[in-house]
C-alpha cells in the first residue's frame, strides 16, 4: 500500500462538449481517463469519482458520492476520504480527469514543498487548480462527516482556503500549462493541437 492514494475527478456532466463524458474523450489516441492513469504510477488505491453513477473500469476502484445535497469535484474528494478511511494511505492526490498533461512528477514536486502544509496546490502562474492537489488525510479526514451533517463549504477553493496551503507553480518548469483542462470544443481542438505538436517534436 502505498503512502499517497489518488482519486480521479470525473463527475462533471460536460454541458459545454454536448453532454460528452470526458473521460472517453480521445486525445492523442488515447482516452482521458487512460492519460490520467498514466500519470498516477505508484499511486494506490486509484479511486475515481463520477458522482452518483460511477464509472466501471478495470483496475480502479469507483466511489459514489456520498448521499448528500453536495456534488461536484469537493462530493468526490469527500467519497474518496470516506472510502480510504480504514487504509494506510496519509495523502490523497487529487486529479481532474479532463487534466491530459497532468504531469507525472507532482507528487515528487509536492512533496519538496509539503512541509507542514495541509495541502499542495497544482498553479500555473496565477491559476490556481483546486481539482489537483495533494491533500494530507489527517486534515480532512472529517469531510465526509461534514457533507453529511451539511457544514461543509461549497467548494474545493474554499475547503484549501480554511487549511495550510503551498502552491505547486509550474510556470518556472513547463513551456505550456499541464493543468489545462478541457471544458470546450476549443478547448479540446487546441489541447489536441498541442498534443500532435508534442509528437511532431
Amino acid at each position: 500500500m502505498s503512502e499517497v492514494a489518488a482519486v480521479i475527478l470525473a463527475g462533471g456532466r460536460g454541458e459545454r462538449l454536448g453532454g460528452a463524458n470526458k473521460a472517453m474523450i480521445e486525445i492523442g489516441g488515447l482516452r482521458l481517463i487512460d492519460r490520467v492513469r498514466t500519470a498516477l504510477a505508484g499511486c494506490e488505491p486509484i479511486l475515481i469519482a463520477a458522482g452518483r453513477t460511477p464509472l466501471a473500469l478495470e483496475g480502479v476502484r469507483a466511489v459514489p458520492d456520498l448521499d448528500s445535497d453536495y456534488a461536484g469535484p469537493l462530493a468526490g474528494v469527500a467519497a474518496a476520504v470516506h472510502a480510504l478511511r480504514d487504509t494506510e494511505a496519509q495523502w490523497l492526490l487529487s486529479v481532474a480527469v479532463d487534466t491530459p498533461f497532468f504531469p507525472p512528477d507532482f507528487i515528487d514536486r509536492a512533496n519538496q514543498v509539503r512541509g507542514e502544509v495541509d495541502v499542495v496546490v497544482g498553479c500555473y502562474g496565477a491559476q490556481n487548480y483546486p481539482t489537483n492537489a495533494l491533500w494530507r488525510l489527517t486534515a480532512i479526514r472529517t469531510l465526509p462527516d461534514d457533507i453529511h451533517n451539511g457544514t461543509a463549504p461549497h467548494s474545493l477553493k474554499r475547503q484549501i482556503a480554511a487549511l495550510r496551503s503551498a502552491r505547486l507553480d509550474y510556470s518556472p518548469l513547463a513551456p505550456e500549462d499541464p493543468f489545462a483542462n478541457v471544458n470546450t470544443a476549443e478547448d479540446l481542438m487546441n489541447l489536441r493541437s498541442r498534443e500532435s505538436s508534442m509528437t511532431r517534436g
